[in-house]
């Protein structure tokens, strides 16, 4: 039974809203700094290279230069970019600057100027003389014999085989996988290819460095990562962590391309190198080809089922591209087989995947963090499964579908929170996700009703799992304090990156302390705060986040109780506090702000401050059914979604329309990785595509209609029964949408983006048009 709450549920404005509207937010270049350089970085020109000599003699002599670096000038200290907690499970193949270069834009040389035409003529004024290597530009070669070596460097470490361009392996299975297909009356096996895609966040990747009046590197900096940033550079750069201070302000949107530590390296090496303030900010080119993008997978599956719809056995392999660093190579395919598998109750499940270097993009965390391309792979496949045995793909979801109190086999065996104990399903939506998404899309309405004429109509599904934070391996800290006017200053380290986390979190806050939302001052993204958080990954805020600040309020108000306990000479226990007010059963009461000014000025002489931190080991699972209505013209191959139904378990809504618009950003970032988005290579490893001109987006004319169902199934580790909702909806347009199509046009696509070449190319082989 729910209880009644006066702030959690509710559909608060976001409370940075009328600044973002406004244009008063302030983002990372939003500040004016006296004396500030403007950084460029020198891009290599080849795809592998060993650099024999560079000259910067000219470069440095042009007035207005005030510094030009190599890797020379930086030390030579092997990290990894990728934002995670220490020590990072990622290989530490990377370096502020290095001696050889892996793909075309890695980093050669780094200018400091007045202006940035002075520091591009400075760049032209570089001489560099490279060795250039053959190099690697198809990921399915990458261990082939003869491949030339990556990673030939000593100094790094924590790569899988680099004589094999392995970044990074995985081998796990629970039960006896070859049993199960030996007792499987139907085997069904398939192959799926899914691409680089792109963030495309409104903001780049921009830090301003500087050293404020105590000689301490200061990076105001777009990061999901503060705490990881500032621990991240301080190791990359060989100073102590408590010489650097991370200030995160607004950020433009995230989606894990800031989950890096991208461009504060070399900001930093700058503005310690010319004690003067240095930004370093990316152009929308520099995001197509020099940041992150998703992983490009070639994946394979395997099921074995029994005649009655039972599934025996299920064996997923990938073979991912990690580019040419190891940034969350272990992680991302980590999740790409343990977030499917587990979604399916069977008794013997395999995973095994390599993650190969290449001379091609980096590819690194992006929202779902593998698990799009995991469960395009899965829910296409579970369809062609049922359709072996002649059963409805609905039904048979519901048959087999993980369920209250199953146990996740895969949780503790392989990815992040390896070796931690398996994950127990505390709480489950799906079967009422299920329900009502089929009703609102017309499931048996439209299934199998493609129409006459050239354009026909499809409806198909999915049903998906992810996770909230990385189990056992997550923390944050926050702390509170009550002003004389009973606010609250709330200070968190988590990064709101335009979720609407800092909302969700001061909701929370204002629950427990009885009080209206706009008494909650909330601070976020500033490791000098006494506050502590792992950063805006994983799913993790308002689970994990969320809990930190539900027990930082609430040792904040037993120290409220007490007061007005003695201000009112009552027995705490019988005392409530709501309406901004402590009220007793006897009928006394005491506001909120009598005992604040008490506290301060009164006989008690005492700062209220609540403190609280939160780890746990567990994850819950959130968990959807997404529905997709699409057309295809069979005469031009064009998709154009219809309808998308999301019906998602999220435990317990904190914000409702935070959680839709987080669900219904997902499935557009979901459709442009369905139908449009992907960044192509030439066959020497150069973007082909780095404009929105030619990098195709959903924009608002593209979008379908989309409907929202939000599912309260309360998990009883979660603040007020929430869980996670803003990676999951990503991982549904694709394989829902290819089900449609099959739906529609009789077709199977098996590759993304699903684009007109390939639906055209499909029905020439089925001889349909």
């Amino acid at each position: 039974m729910k209880t009644e709450l006066s702030m959690v549920g509710r559909r608060a404005p976001k409370i940075d809203a009328v600044k973002l509207v406004t244009g008063r937010a302030t983002f990372t270049d939003d500040v004016e700094m006296r004396g500030l350089l403007h950084a460029k970085v020198l891009k290599s020109p080849h795809a592998h290279a060993r650099i024999l000599s560079i000259d910067t003699s000219r470069a440095s002599e042009i007035p207005g230069v005030h510094a030009v670096i190599t890797h020379r000038d930086v030390p030579r200290n092997p990290y990894t970019s990728a934002g995670q907690s220490w020590p990072e499970p990622s290989p530490y193949d990377m370096y502020v600057l290095d001696r050889k270069v892996r793909f075309h834009g890695d980093a050669v040389a780094a200018v400091a100027a007045e202006t940035p035409e002075i520091a591009e003529a400075a760049l032209e004024a570089i001489g560099v003389e490279y060795e250039e290597l053959p190099a690697v530009t198809d990921f399915r070669q990458s261990m082939g014999a003869g491949a030339p070596i990556i990673h030939d460097e000593p100094e790094s470490y924590g790569i899988y085989d680099a004589s094999r361009n392995i970044a990074a392996h995985i081998d796990v299975e629970a039960g006896d996988v070859e049993k199960g297909f030996r007792l499987a009356d139907v085997i069904v096996e398939n192959e799926f290819d899914v691409q680089y895609q792109q963030h495309t966040c409104l903001e780049p990747h921009v830090t301003i460095a500087f050293l404020d009046e105590d000689r301490r590197l200061v990076l105001r900096t777009s990061t999901q990562i503060p705490y990881h940033c500032r621990r991240m550079v301080a190791f990359a750069l060989g100073i102590p962590v408590r010489n650097v201070h991370v200030l995160k302000p607004r950020v433009g949107g995230g989606f894990g391309n800031k989950q890096e530590v991208v461009t504060e390296p070399i900001a930093a090496v700058l503005a310690m190198k010319t004690g003067r303030p240095v930004k370093l900010e990316y152009t929308r080119a520099d995001e197509f080809t020099i940041a992150r993008n998703r992983h490009p997978q070639h994946i394979t599956l395997k099921t074995g089922v029994r005649r009655d719809g039972s599934i025996v056995a299920n064996a997923l392999s990938v073979l991912t591209n990690t580019g040419p660093y190891g940034t969350h190579a272990l992680t991302v395919t980590g999740n790409t087989g343990t977030k499917p598998l587990p979604l399916y109750r069977a008794a013997n499940m395999k995973f095994y995947a390599d993650i190969v270097y290449t001379n091609l993009p980096i590819a690194a965390a992006f929202r779902g963090y593998g698990a799009p391309q995991g469960f395009f792979a899965m829910e296409v496949h579970m369809d062609e499964v049922a359709e072996a045995l002649g059963i409805e793909p609905l039904e048979f979801r519901r048959m087999n579908h993980i369920r209250v109190g199953d146990t996740d086999l895969m949780s503790a065996a392989a990815g992040e929170g390896a070796g931690k104990k398996p994950r127990v399903i505390h709480s489950c939506g799906l079967p009422e996700c299920i329900e009502r998404g089929a009703e609102a899309i017309g499931w048996y309405q439209k299934r199998g009703r493609p129409g006459d004429g050239p354009i026909k109509r499809g409806v198909g599904m999915c049903i998906l799992m992810q996770g909230s934070g990385v189990a056992g391996d997550e923390l944050a800290g926050a702390a509170l304090k009550m002003n004389e006017d009973a606010s609250f200053n709330l200070m968190v380290g988590s990064a709101d990156i335009g979720t609407g986390s800092d909302t969700s979190l001061a909701q929370i806050a204002a629950e427990v302390l009885g009080v209206p939302l706009e008494n909650i001052l909330i601070k976020s993204g500033d490791t000098d705060d006494i506050s502590f958080d792992y950063g805006a990954y994983a799913s993790s805020t308002a689970y994990i986040t969320g809990m930190c600040v539900l027990k930082a309020s609430e040792d904040a108000r037993q120290q409220i109780v007490a007061a007005a306990a003695r201000m009112m000479d009552e027995d705490p226990e019988g005392l409530l506090v709501h309406d901004e007010k402590v009220t007793s059963l006897s009928g006394k009461s005491v506001t909120l702000q009598e005992v604040a000014l008490e506290c301060l000025y009164g006989e008690s002489k005492t700062v209220i401050i609540g403190k609280g931190s939160h780890a746990t080991k567990e994850s819950p699972p959130p968990f959807v059914a997404m529905f997709a209505e699409v057309e295809v013209d069979t005469e031009t191959g064009q998709v154009r979604p219809v309808e998308i139904v999301t019906a998602v378990d999220v435990g317990r809504a904190i914000n409702p329309d935070i959680c839709e618009g987080q669900v219904e950003g997902a499935v557009a970032q979901g459709l442009g990785y369905a139908l449009t988005e992907e960044i192509l290579v030439d066959a020497d490893g150069r973007v082909l595509n780095p404009t929105f001109m030619d990098y195709k987006i959903f924009c608002a004319a593209d979008m379908p209609t989309l409907t929202t169902i939000l599912v309260e199934a309360e998990e009883p580790t979660g603040p007020f029964g929430a869980k996670s909702v803003a990676e999951i909806a990503i991982n549904g347009p694709a394989p829902a949408i290819s089900n449609a199509i099959y739906d529609a046009v009789g077709v199977r696509l098996h590759s993304l983006p699903m684009t007109p070449e390939k639906v055209l190319a499909a029905l020439d082989c089925r001889g349909e048009r």
